[in-house]
C-alpha cells in the first residue's frame, strides 16, 4: 500500500484547483425560463439528484452570474439534460445572451419552465432554496414534472471539454 501525502494551501491556487474538480466527469444541463416574455438560459455541469422524496435536484452557479440574477425571477425553471450530440447546442448556452436561444426548439410551460426539445431529460421546477457557498450558489430546485423521451447517451463534461460515453459506457475525448 502506497500513502501519500497530501500538502496543504499551496495545491489550492484556482487553476490547480479546475484541474482537480475537472477530473470527475459530469452531465451538463440546460437551465431556462421565460423571464418578462424573453427566453433566459444558461448551462450548468454541477447538476444532480437531490431526494426521492420530495423530489429534488440541484445545480450550481457562479455568484457573479448575471442571468441567474434574471432566471431565479421565474415562477418555474425548465431543465433539460444535454444530450451527446449537443455539444455545440452547450456552447450557445454560454455564449452571447443575445443569441442564447438562436435556431433551438423551446417549449415553454404556462409556467414559465422552457425546455429544449432534444433533450434526453426535461424537468418542470421551482427553486425550493438556494445556499450560498463560496464564490458560486447551489440551487435546490422541487420538481414537478418530468419528461425523458430519448434514451441516447449524455453530453459529459471532462477535463475542461466535451466527452461522450461510448458502447460499454467507456469515456472518449472529442
Amino acid at each position: 500500500m502506497t500513502v501519500h501525502q497530501l500538502t496543504t494551501n499551496q495545491d489550492l491556487d484556482p487553476t490547480r484547483l479546475r484541474e482537480a474538480f475537472g477530473v470527475f466527469p459530469s452531465g451538463v444541463v440546460a437551465v431556462a425560463a421565460e423571464v418578462d416574455g424573453s427566453l433566459v438560459g444558461l448551462a450548468a455541469s454541477s447538476f444532480t439528484s437531490v431526494s426521492l422524496e420530495p423530489a429534488l435536484v440541484s445545480f450550481s452557479v457562479a455568484n457573479s452570474s448575471r442571468t441567474w440574477s434574471t432566471l431565479r425571477r421565474a415562477e418555474h425553471l425548465g431543465l433539460t439534460v444535454l444530450a451527446d450530440h449537443q455539444d455545440a447546442v452547450c456552447r450557445q448556452l454560454a455564449g452571447p445572451v443575445e443569441s442564447r436561444f438562436d435556431g433551438l426548439d423551446v417549449t415553454t410551460t404556462g409556467h414559465g419552465a422552457a425546455t429544449l426539445d432534444e433533450g434526453l431529460a426535461m424537468f418542470d421546477c421551482s427553486i425550493y432554496r438556494e445556499v450560498q457557498a463560496g464564490d458560486h450558489t447551489i440551487v435546490i430546485l422541487r420538481l414537478h414534472a418530468v419528461e425523458h423521451p430519448d434514451t441516447s447517451l449524455p453530453l459529459v463534461f471532462h477535463r475542461s471539454g466535451f466527452t461522450h460515453l461510448r458502447e460499454g459506457l467507456e469515456v472518449a475525448a472529442r
